[in-house]
């Protein structure tokens, strides 16, 4: 028997959710304030955070919108001190921003691998280690790592994306054993999104050659099952329940079960499906 959120798990909790410019972000946030909860959201695009603010603001709930990139570690740094210092405490972090890539390591860069680390892993490891003092000192607190379901499993064409979103796995895993070693009052979940339709897809940039909006058109189409909101929905859920993962989708289920019970048969099925997302060169171009 499952319970649903109410806003007696909410109320008067903060929680501060990153990449809240749209997507998945501004559905939590609109979720989470529909529960009570006081908002700190932050993107790098700060006309997307004044938007979402303004909507949860209408929902009878404290609300700062802030830009941060979450790379810059010590405006990260900066920024946590400042949300504890306005609201007088932080009980919940989601560590949501994130960007995708498209290209093949015979293609891909350096300068390009280390931009998806950055933002994907390292955004997470700073927003984490900024935020982690006070969520311990709430004595209430809760960190939530998106990673994928791509942290799940493997997909030709996405190996910088896989590494950083394999890497919040392991980042989330290993810091919620600490905690529970240490005794510290913070949980910790990492959330797996299966096909979300987001703009994250929609404005991936990919490795020389390759067509970016072709396959952000076939993404969406084929591959993109989920709304925000239901994602919200199901993140929000396994918050309450003290979820130390949350598969959202049904695909999502269906893949971390095959990678578990036959890895290579995993890769099969990758290797099968990126053959739906044509990733080839445009027309004269070359590798």
């Amino acid at each position: 028997m499952t319970r649903k959120a109410e806003a007696a798990d909410f109320a008067g909790k903060v929680a501060v959710i990153t990449g809240a410019g749209s997507g998945i972000g501004r559905a939590l946030a609109l979720r989470l304030a529909g529960l009570g909860a006081d908002l700190a959201l932050c993107d790098i695009d700060i006309d997307g955070a004044e938007a979402t603010a303004v909507r949860c603001e209408g929902k009878g709930v404290r609300v700062r919108a802030d830009r941060l990139d979450v790379t810059e570690r010590e405006a990260v740094l900066a920024y946590a001190d400042e949300v504890r210092e306005h609201f007088g405490k932080v009980n919940q972090m989601y560590n949501n921003a994130g960007i995708a890539y498209y290209g093949e390591v015979t293609r891909e860069s350096f300068k390009d691998i280390e931009r998806v680390l950055d933002v994907n892993f390292w955004g997470v490891v700073n927003m984490t280690k900024a935020f982690l003092p006070h969520l311990i000192e709430s004595g209430d607190g809760h960190v939530v790592n998106v990673s994928s379901l791509f942290g799940l499993i493997t997909y030709p064409g996405q190996s910088a994306y896989n590494a950083s979103k394999f890497a919040v796995r392991g980042f989330t895993e290993c810091l919620r054993q600490e905690m529970l070693l240490a005794g510290h009052p913070v949980r910790v979940t990492c959330v797996h999104p299966g096909g979300i339709k987001t703009a994250v897809a929609r404005n991936a940039t990919a490795a020389a050659g390759l067509d970016a909006a072709g396959i952000a058109r076939a993404f969406d189409r084929r591959l993109a099952l989920h709304s925000p909101e239901m994602a919200a929905d199901t993140i929000v859920e396994g918050v309450v329940r003290r979820r130390a993962r949350v598969l959202v989708g049904a695909e999502a289920k269906a893949l971390d079960l095959l990678g578990r019970v036959s890895p290579a048969g995993s890769q099969r099925f990758g290797t099968w499906m990126s053959r739906l997302i044509r990733i080839a060169p445009r027309p004269g171009t070359t590798p």
